[in-house]
């Protein structure tokens, strides 16, 4: 109903021109707004607001322009690392840790069954053959050719060797240089000792061999060279001081990593101070090195070279324990190597299988006492036909004892390491 006083229609008109009215405004403070808001970013720009999770996914293939932080990622989906001894049984394990003797030329059955009954996984070429580079590679072929997922779970042999030159040189002939006793590579230039020892890395990788047990570092004083019946009266010895044993033990270390051969630093912590050999007499003891002695300190440079693994002695050293051969003594193993080197590679011991320093211990308490003391690699060269009850003494105990068990476990684990590093 129509107010008194006014005509019909005059309401309507004041409606539409208070709307009018409205929309006007509404219209300037908008555009005012607007003009304040770019006003104030151009004055204090704001960075994009950092990308979060949407619930739309983006393209696929458009690569994001923010300068803000990237998206957090996802959390991985990858499965976790494979256990390297998933899937082997405890003696393909235990056979991982030995080494057995192959003699050159003539190799017994008994080193063949080593690895077809025993799961042998490694080879040490004992003796010295003059056939030359074709007929040990020949003679390697047919021995790691014994590698089978039955045998060693497929894993290849480490195939070792003593090549140091001198008196102590296993493989010669046609292929292979006459290598000089190591006083004499100690009177040349450190770099071309280097280039020499390339060489004759190249010449044992020819013939399928991919570790040479050298070279010695141990120190041997200058006054008592030639009444040191393992080194120096065999002039095993980079010279007398410790600089020319780090420098040019070093450099043949370098020279045969160069060539894919891996080495082993010996005889730790020094046979240069005994005035007998292991390989001959029991009760070999030294009575003047300790952990802080100049001999244990050229083989701590030996590791910095680059050394691939270090070699245990068998003699005692009566300042670092008195009670048991270096290779069985967890003094010597663990805090001399591990700690005191802070070598934590592969530890393999001297011969346990002939020297008259361990006769006293049966060959299977030899083998348990050096991997409970900490070493990874039991050398049985000289005679293979004790290998059986060493590989066996060491299955029983890690069946018997849940801690030797996991030495085991770590120790098969370094030498897989080595091999994968080594052989690929």
């Amino acid at each position: 109903m129509a107010r008194r006083g006014s005509r019909p229609g005059d309401g309507a008109a004041r409606r539409r021109r208070r709307t009018a009215t409205w929309v006007v405004a509404t219209v300037a403070v908008l555009a005012v707004a607007g003009a304040v808001a770019t006003w104030a970013a151009v004055r204090h720009p704001v960075a994009p607001p950092t990308a979060g999770p949407s619930s739309s996914p983006s393209p696929t293939g458009v690569s994001p322009t923010s300068s803000g932080p990237s998206p957090t990622p996802a959390p991985s989906t990858s499965a976790p690392a494979v256990d390297p001894l998933a899937g082997w049984s405890l003696e393909q394990k235990v056979g991982q840790l030995f080494v057995v003797g192959l003699d050159l030329g003539a190799g017994k059955p008994v080193s063949t069954q080593a690895v077809t009954q025993d799961h042998v996984g490694n080879v040490f070429l004992h003796g010295r053959s003059t056939a030359g580079l074709a007929a040990v590679q020949s003679q390697v072929d047919g021995f790691t050719g014994l590698v089978s997922q039955a045998t060693t779970h497929g894993e290849r042999m480490l195939v070792a060797v003593d090549q140091e030159g001198g008196q102590v040189q296993s493989l010669q002939g046609p292929g292979f240089s006459r290598i000089p006793a190591a006083t004499v590579q100690a009177t040349v230039a450190p770099d071309e000792l280097r280039a020499e020892a390339t060489t004759w890395g190249h010449q044992l990788a020819a013939a399928g061999v991919n570790w040479n047990l050298a070279p010695v570092m141990d120190l041997v004083p200058a006054s008592s060279a030639a009444k040191n019946p393992p080194i120096g009266a065999l002039q095993r010895n980079y010279g007398t001081t410790a600089q020319s044993v780090t420098e040019h033990a070093g450099a043949f270390v370098a020279g045969m990593t160069s060539a894919g051969v891996a080495t082993a630093i010996k005889h730790f912590p020094g046979l240069g101070y005994v005035t007998a050999n292991t390989d001959a007499t029991a009760g070999v003891t030294d009575t003047v090195t300790g952990f802080d002695s100049p001999a244990v300190g050229v083989f701590r440079a030996g590791v910095q070279a680059g050394a691939t693994t270090v070699l245990m002695s068998t003699a005692v050293y009566a300042q670092m324990d008195p009670t048991a051969p270096a290779a069985f003594s967890a003094k010597v193993v663990q805090h001399g190597v591990r700690e005191v080197l802070g070598f934590q590679g592969v530890v393999v011991t001297d011969d346990l299988s002939g020297a008259a320093q361990v006769a006293a211990w049966s060959p299977g308490q030899r083998a348990v006492d050096a991997i409970a003391a900490g070493c990874d690699m039991v050398l049985f060269s000289k005679d293979p036909t004790v290998v059986h009850a060493a590989v066996a003494a060491v299955v029983a105990k890690a069946k018997a004892d849940p801690a030797f068990a996991a030495r085991v476990d770590e120790s098969a684990r370094r030498v897989l390491a080595l091999k994968a590093q080594l052989l690929g």
